[in-house]
């Protein structure tokens, strides 16, 4: 056992003093010990029921042999951060997340690990651990939120953000708007559409690191305490068959990953976790192939915010593993990866079927015949920048107009909601990428208001930061390279005509190259808008948003 090197020989004597003081027992370090990385707070919902799940977790584990220690993780709710500085804070927390988790499960010694993540950066964080610790792990999260309903609709949190902006339009009153406050977040768990939490909880099960159900169980369902034991449970059996996440998180599983993507239309912020974790397992991950995935992968999922379905309604259509037999059958995905199951992907989902074609569609019915995301390349973003295609209206697929500039979030949602953009302009919000933000801020505020002032079938929305997976519309970020270090978006000038092509992938600005060359040479460098703590650390290490911003040492 690798814990022998904490607990057994004489050497060891002052370990297990310390064990005592734990009021452990000899029969207890006798067995393996197993790391719960609990991600449980108080500040987000996605979290509040993760202490109920770690005691299920523990009881699976003392049941299959193992004794189970639990130490945490942090997490930023997304939501509460949203449109003030507390946005810098939540990409970056995804590397303090691995970070501490790989410090903790080294310095200890366990001999497995049971996750338990819910919302959007402790899950990659977590994976990105688990694929550098590499010690046999399983994945639980804590499970979606139900729908909320207003006026017998059912509604989420993206809902909440338009709201406002259709108050700042004219066009809800301030006891509508309440009226949606006390409704769209009925439940714990995260977020009910198919935002990144539950994004990345669903291409967890596609990965073949979680249990079926782990990214659509909700959170408040009593399956959900059951999948914690199992989960539990199942760590010890993949102990002792020496199954550990280098062997499941293989190049094939990641392309599973990309390609369900595709069908369930995930988060644009898949495209910054995936090749985080690629990089973790040695792999780089070039976005711009996703366009080849996307060609021939169709969208069979048009969950909120691109649709009127839930989390829960893909549950009850038959989950994740519902999704990716429909994909079986046209010899899209790689059946011969290794799961947690013990059993290859092939295995896991024979038996699945899709039990509401409305909800998932079948193959020879798809939303569209390409899949939820598109790169979009050209010399607007010669590097890529990302949109979720399939929650695009038809009528912005292709669009051209001019630039209407901003340096940071908080000007553009004035100009917004002060009724200075108009039909056809395109919002350009720069300098919030990875290192001049630092910590490529989502832009859900921004991209709501557009909705809620009515103008998401007229106005395209182009960033360096990222947008949250409650963003719909024309909304392009990643942009890179990002304006921070030189790139195009950094040289648009107010009134510049841009075109973007969904259907064909691209991004340009009207602007010779010759023109562009000029303003180059005028350029210069901001100064950095954070010059301390961990936020200056992280923006002197943090790569371009087509990289997946992982962390470098520069050499």
């Amino acid at each position: 056992m690798k814990s022998d090197a904490v607990k057994t020989g004489m050497q060891q004597a002052p370990h297990r003093s310390l064990f005592n003081a734990l009021g452990m027992t000899k029969e207890e370090l006798a067995k393996p010990l197993v790391g719960i990385v609990s991600s449980y707070n108080e500040i987000v919902p996605g979290h509040m029921n993760l202490d109920k799940i770690v005691e299920a977790v523990k009881l699976g584990v003392a049941m299959a042999g193992g004794t189970p220690i639990v130490f945490p993780a942090i997490a930023v709710c997304d939501g509460i951060a949203m449109g003030h500085l507390g946005m810098k804070y939540s990409l970056v927390t995804r590397d303090l997340i691995a970070d501490s988790t790989e410090a903790m499960a080294l310095a200890h010694q366990f001999d497995a690990l049971v996750m338990v993540p819910n919302c959007d950066k402790n899950v990659p964080g977590l994976l990105m651990a688990a694929a550098r610790i590499n010690v046999p792990t399983v994945f639980v999260s804590g499970g979606p939120m139900l729908a909320g309903r207003v006026k017998g609709q059912k509604r989420s949190l993206s809902s909440m953000f338009e709201a406002v902006g259709s108050y700042s339009a004219g066009t809800m009153s301030a006891e509508e708007v309440e009226e949606f406050e006390n409704k769209v977040c009925p439940t714990c768990g995260s977020c009910s559409g198919m935002y990144t939490a539950n994004s990345m909880n669903c291409l967890t099960e596609v990965l073949g690191m979680g249990l079926k159900g782990n990214g659509t169980i909700p959170a408040v369902y009593s399956d959900r305490i059951r999948l914690a034991k199992h989960a539990g449970m199942q760590v010890m059996e993949v102990y002792r068959k020496n199954i550990r996440p280098r062997d499941i998180m293989t190049k094939d599983a990641l392309m599973n990953a990309l390609t369900m993507d595709m069908a369930l239309g995930c988060s644009t912020n898949s495209m910054l976790h995936l090749p985080a974790i690629a990089h973790e397992i040695g792999w780089d991950f070039d976005i711009t192939f996703a366009n080849e995935i996307s060609a021939k992968t169709p969208n069979l999922c048009h969950l909120a915010p691109a649709g009127p379905t839930y989390m829960e309604d893909l549950n009850e259509a038959g989950g994740v593993y519902a999704v990716m037999n429909e994909l079986a059958k046209l010899d899209l995905l790689n059946l011969d990866c290794m799961t947690v199951t013990g059993k290859t992907v092939g295995e896991n989902i024979k038996n699945c079927v899709n039990l509401n074609p409305e909800v998932i569609r079948p193959v020879d019915r798809p939303y569209s015949t390409t899949g939820g995301l598109a790169v979009l390349t050209g010399n607007l973003a010669p590097d890529g920048s990302v949109v979720k295609r399939s929650a695009v209206v038809e009528e912005m697929m292709v669009h051209e107009g001019p630039a209407r500039v901003f340096d940071c979030e908080e000007d553009a949602i004035e100009a917004i909601k002060g009724g200075k953009i108009v039909s056809g302009d395109v919002v350009v919000i720069r300098y919030e990428g990875p290192k001049g933000g630092p910590g490529m801020r989502e832009m859900l505020n921004p991209t709501s208001a557009i909705a809620g002032m009515g103008l998401g079938s007229s106005v395209a929305l182009i960033t360096d930061g990222r947008f949250s997976g409650a963003s719909r519309g024309a909304s392009i970020g990643h942009v890179s390279p990002e304006a921070a270090v030189g790139g195009p978006i950094a040289l648009v000038e107010e009134g510049d005509l841009i075109r973007i092509n969904i259907p064909e992938n691209s991004i340009s600005l009207a602007v010779s190259d010759e023109e562009l060359a000029a303003r180059r040479e005028k350029w210069q460098p901001r100064e950095p808008k954070v010059t301390t703590g961990y936020l200056a650390r992280y923006a002197a290490m943090v790569t371009s948003g087509n990289r997946g911003a992982v962390l470098e040492i520069k050499k």
